[in-house]
């Protein structure tokens, strides 16, 4: 099958004069673990500088106020847990009827990997929201037994090659053209009839849906930091939050992160930056691809 060659992006429409919150969508992003609760605050921090009127973070009851005070302009539920962060089997209840009122949902930051998060990620490729998977999430999608039978919505996955290898069983060469093919050979590899986008991270980022294919130019080595990729997460799911199709969503937020990344390393860089100044530059990256 002939790849489509992706070079030109989506661009997020003006918004109009009497326009609120309610019209950009509401982003739903579940992470969280003991000693990691700073993931899920930067994606749904992310997720309103990429333009949703909404966040809305679900995160294990023992570090729900942690996570909220790091995150003030969205809302939180605390998912039922023990106080040791085992997750009750309730939670997958609270999850789906939090799906409800979302419009995209952003899953993995900092969630943890364990039996209790199984059934989390289970409902998660159930559900019928655009969901873009990252983090944790993808390396507990790695140890169910037939998920991509399961997928049941528009699914964004975003691997770095590690967990790409997990997902595959198959290492992802270093060349352009080894990582490129390993991309799309995967995303051909989806069963269902929903849209199953594979963003393959690293110099060259690429997007593909089997069908299309797109590779982002944006980015230097100061992103390679801890916390970056929950930002691109939750600015992934923002765009399609708003309306943007999830291979636009995936393509769009590669370019914006990187270049928020660019922005960064030129006023500070490589070698101090971090996911917070990636954030930073988010507004004037999204300023320069918005009407």
């Amino acid at each position: 099958m002939k790849l489509d060659r992706v070079n030109s992006l989506v661009r997020l429409p003006a918004r109009p004069a009497k326009a609120h919150k309610g019209q950009f969508g509401r982003v739903l992003v579940v992470g969280g673990s003991l000693g990691m609760v700073g993931a899920p605050a930067l994606a749904a921090q992310a997720a309103l500088r990429g333009g949703a009127g909404l966040a809305t973070i679900a995160t294990p009851a023992p570090i729900q106020q942690t996570v909220a005070g790091l995150c003030p302009c969205a809302t939180s539920i605390p998912l039922a847990a023990s106080d040791d962060d085992v997750l009750a089997a309730t939670a997958v209840d609270q999850f789906t009827q939090a799906c409800e009122s979302a419009k995209a949902l952003a899953v993995g930051p900092g969630l943890g990997v364990g039996a209790d998060r199984d059934a989390l990620i289970t409902a998660a490729i159930s559900q019928s929201v655009p969901l873009v998977l990252d983090a944790h999430g993808l390396n507990v999608l790695a140890r169910l037994d037939g998920w991509r039978e399961r997928i049941a919505c528009p699914l964004v996955v975003t691997p770095h090659p590690g967990e790409f290898a997990r997902l595959t069983g198959t290492a992802v060469g270093a060349s352009a053209e080894e990582r490129e093919g390993a991309a799309v050979a995967f995303a051909r590899s989806a069963t269902g009839d929903q849209p199953f986008v594979v963003l393959l991270k690293g110099a060259g980022t690429v997007v593909t849906d089997g069908v299309r294919v797109y590779i982002n130019t944006t980015g230097n080595p100061g992103m390679a930091t801890g916390g970056a990729g929950d930002v691109l997460t939750g600015l992934i799911a923002a765009f399609v939050a708003q309306g943007i199709g999830v291979f636009d969503a995936a393509c769009l937020g590669a370019h914006v992160h990187g270049r928020a990344g660019d922005l960064a390393a030129d006023a500070i860089g490589h070698a101090s930056m971090t996911a917070e100044d990636v954030l930073a530059y988010l507004p004037e990256a999204v300023r320069e691809i918005a009407d």
